[in-house]
């Protein structure tokens, strides 16, 4: 039987976190890359089927990143990353595109713009929407909205972004992180509305008149543990 399973190409892949969340929703890993070794360890120990790319992507080609996933240009559902935070994070220096590591956020559109997925998710900490008064952002704008050529057409990406804090959904960890979303079909994406609240501070219901759901905590997650 044909696999059906729509495809996905992970940059800085770490051990595999973002990709689990994905690959539960349905989604296939067709290839990941990682420069750190223990990761690409783990990955391995956990994986042993996934093709991994265990280099710098900034010495990694899109046509061998391809070829390692089987697949050709506009063929991968998604391209997903959570690109180095440290350049952005509000508790770093706060050198964003001035440190090499910011950069890599236009390795990933270099990729993206190669091989031209149906959409893409970046996420990272909030601290990228802020950073020079957005100079971050806009940079990803710019090289996403500009029109793509391949094979006498033209792409485009479509870019929604929000901060997300991960207890607002169930999670036991209050923590912040910023999404990114492009798209090539001309959608404008909805992010999801929460699920949980810290019902001594919120309102009691969500915009549709939903009852939310109280915060989770550590002892809801681990608590039967010995």
């Amino acid at each position: 039987m044909k696999n059906s399973k729509l495809k996905i190409i992970s940059l800085f892949s770490g051990v595999g976190g973002l990709d689990l969340g994905y690959e539960k929703s349905g989604f296939e890993i067709s290839v990941a890359v990682e420069e750190d070794s223990s990761c690409c360890n783990t990955l391995r120990l956990n994986r042993p089927n996934l093709k991994i790319i265990e280099d710098d992507i900034s010495k990694v080609s899109t046509k061998l990143i391809l070829e390692e996933a089987n697949l050709k240009p506009l063929q991968a559902a998604i391209v997903i990353g959570g690109v180095p935070c440290q350049p952005f994070s509000l508790a770093g220096d706060r050198m964003g595109m001035d440190d090499p590591r910011g950069k890599l956020l236009l390795e990933f559109a270099r990729v993206v713009r190669e091989s031209l997925p149906k959409c893409f998710v970046i996420e990272n900490v909030k601290g990228m929407l802020n950073w020079q008064k957005g100079k971050a952002i806009e940079a990803i704008k710019n090289e996403f909205e500009n029109p793509i050529g391949y094979q006498n057409k033209k792409y485009q990406y479509k870019i929604n972004y929000q901060v997300l804090n991960s207890a607002d959904f169930g999670v036991p960890q209050k923590r912040e992180r910023l999404f990114i979303i492009g798209n090539r079909i001309n959608k404008d994406f909805i992010f999801p509305e929460p699920t949980h609240a810290d019902l001594e501070r919120e309102n009691q219901k969500d915009i549709f008149g939903k009852q939310y759901k109280p915060y989770a905590t550590v002892e809801d997650a681990i608590g039967d543990l010995p």
